[in-house]
């Protein structure tokens, strides 16, 4: 999906960053990530290509199971610390063979040229998948899955909002794994100065927070919050933190969708008294804006994380709380993630999803190591509250923030998905631009509207 793939030195990051909230005192990452909801590209398209890509395809059954995944920094390092726990725990026979792709598109392109040919003999056990794409995929290429249906976890562990992506139907084909909760991060220093604290952040509304924003620049030459502007997802977040979506009944829901109109004029308001500034570019949001300390608030997914840790300076300083909304109330949303399904190609369906229910449904032994190990944050309620989880991480003035996040993401609402959901973003972020220029708003919205209905084909 555009050009913000996970590059392996930025994700990498991750790891050393997360390394503070498990015992371990090291210093913060050196390099910036970019979101999970950016690391897809979109599926090929089967005319263009002959064959699958070249890979290892599902375990002849015994105790070993195959995966497709990418990302050696961030999802392999917690599939290894699910092997290894259950390999301790359950099997000592047990291998999982973890065919490494180059990036989400990947795993797309395989379930693409497999459906499209009909032959799924290719496939692996279990893939990862990104969480936008799932319900596409399960549509257009239903052979291509297995119900997890009957696997024995507790669903009602997970949050409702990061089921939704893999329940199609009412049916289960997916184990969700990383967490996208979304954090409000604020330098409770520069807050202080401005006479306000954390608490005073917590459930407010975006009009008492545009308040403050200009009190913060106006004392300090510090924004309250940025974003990149070509990519801007801050219209989705605060959206569904009112429980709202871009999309209703399959069709774009834009110019009558008034908490939506809301929240962009909020957008504009806060760019136009420099409450956020929106950057050029994600190294602009990442580079200048957070590591270039111009700014006393983040809000974004909680992999923002070792992007906001890489000024070492600041540690200490920085707090997390849950985002503002448009009539006061805390606020909560989820950006970017994926979930772990197996294929109709599975040879052993039965231990893969014994494999996939024992660790990633709620084993904390798998989610410490996974948190510790490449930083992915679980989507499992009981898991969170492991003592690694609870430990306090001195960036965040030593406060729990991983407790914190897992606790969050159960309140996230579950709201209209939609294919078109990237296509939405880049009109709707040229709208909001336009209207910060000095453009009515109205009629960019209905622009933009008018924009996605004919990318969709409506």
């Amino acid at each position: 999906m555009k050009k913000k793939l996970l590059s392996l030195v930025l994700v990498g990051a991750m790891s050393t960053a997360m390394l503070a909230g498990c015992g371990n005192s090291s210093a913060p990452a050196t390099d910036t990530q970019a979101p999970a909801a950016d690391t897809q590209a979109p599926a090929a398209d089967p005319a263009n290509e002959t064959q699958a890509p070249a890979a290892d395809n599902a375990s002849a059954g015994g105790n070993t199971l195959s995966v497709y995944a990418w990302d050696p920094s961030f999802n392999i390092p917690a599939l290894k610390a699910a092997e290894a726990d259950y390999k301790a725990n359950v099997d000592d026979t047990f291998s999982l063979n973890i065919i490494e792709q180059s990036q989400s598109s990947d795993v797309e392109q395989a379930i693409t040229l497999a459906g499209s040919s009909g032959d799924y003999s290719q496939l692996p056990d279990i893939v990862l998948f990104q969480d936008h794409w799932i319900q596409k995929y399960v549509s257009d290429y239903p052979d291509a899955w297995m119900s997890v249906d009957d696997a024995e976890v507790d669903w009602s562990d997970f949050g409702a909002e990061k089921l939704s992506y893999s329940t199609v139907n009412g049916v289960h084909y997916g184990f969700p794994v990383d967490n996208g909760t979304v954090v409000m991060a604020y330098r409770v220093d520069i807050l202080e100065e401005c006479g306000y604290s954390i608490d005073d952040m917590k459930g407010i509304s975006w009009d008492d927070f545009i308040k403050i924003g200009e009190e913060v620049y106006a004392k300090t030459g510090k924004y309250l919050l940025s974003m990149d502007g070509d990519g801007n997802d801050l219209i989705y977040m605060m959206l569904q933190a009112e429980g709202g979506s871009q999309f209703k009944d399959g069709k774009p829901y834009i110019t009558e969708n008034a908490p939506l109109v809301s929240v962009c004029e909020k957008i504009v308001e806060m760019s136009q008294k420099n409450v956020c500034y929106l950057a050029n570019d994600w190294s602009d949001y990442t580079d200048q804006t957070i590591q270039g300390d111009m700014v006393a608030g983040v809000m974004n997914g909680n992999w923002i994380i070792p992007t906001i840790q890489n000024v070492p300076e600041n540690s200490g300083k920085w707090e997390i709380t849950t985002m503002p909304t448009l009539n006061g109330g805390e606020g909560y949303a989820s950006n970017g993630g994926s979930s772990l399904c197996v294929t109709s190609n599975c040879q052993n369906p039965d231990l893969a999803k014994k494999f996939l229910a024992y660790t990633f449904g709620g084993s904390s032994e798998t989610y410490d190591a996974a948190l510790c190990d490449g930083g992915v944050i679980t989507c499992c309620i009981s898991a969170g509250t492991s003592d690694v989880y609870n430990e306090g991480v001195a960036y965040f003035n030593d406060t729990p923030i991983y407790a914190q996040i897992v606790e969050m993401g159960s309140h996230v609402n579950v709201i209209e998905q939609n294919d078109a959901h990237y296509t939405a973003r880049t009109h709707m972020a040229a709208a909001i631009m336009n209207a910060i220029q000095g453009a009515d708003l109205m009629t960019e919205l209905k622009t933009a509207e008018e924009n996605i209905n004919f990318a969709m084909g409506n």
